[in-house]
């Protein structure tokens, strides 16, 4: 069952997303089962909106992959992570990408 992975990290920069980000290649190279990432900055930290096919698809892609580029990116702390299971989705025509 696919699932909405809701995180908040205080304290992580948008460097330090960006450095992760290349690190791992995620946009590259896309994670098995992850199917939509969004992530913002407020006066709170750091926010991720994802779904993914499976909470156990997010956990294999974050020790495999994200782990080891969190570490060296020097992020402190742990994100606070909540899923829940997807009950629709859309995405409007013609949007696809980064952004």
């Amino acid at each position: 069952m696919a699932v909405v992975l809701s995180m908040h990290w205080a304290g992580v920069t948008p460097e330090q997303y960006d450095t992760v980000r290349d690190t791992v290649g995620w946009e590259e190279v896309p994670a098995a089962g992850g199917q939509m990432h969004v992530a913002w900055f407020d006066d709170q930290g750091f926010h991720v909106t994802d779904v993914w096919d499976s909470q156990e698809a997010f956990e294999a892609f974050f020790g495999e992959r994200l782990a080891p580029a969190i570490q060296k990116a020097g992020l402190t702390g742990s994100p606070e992570i909540v899923f829940s299971p997807l009950h629709r989705r859309f995405v409007a025509p013609g949007v696809s990408g980064t952004g």
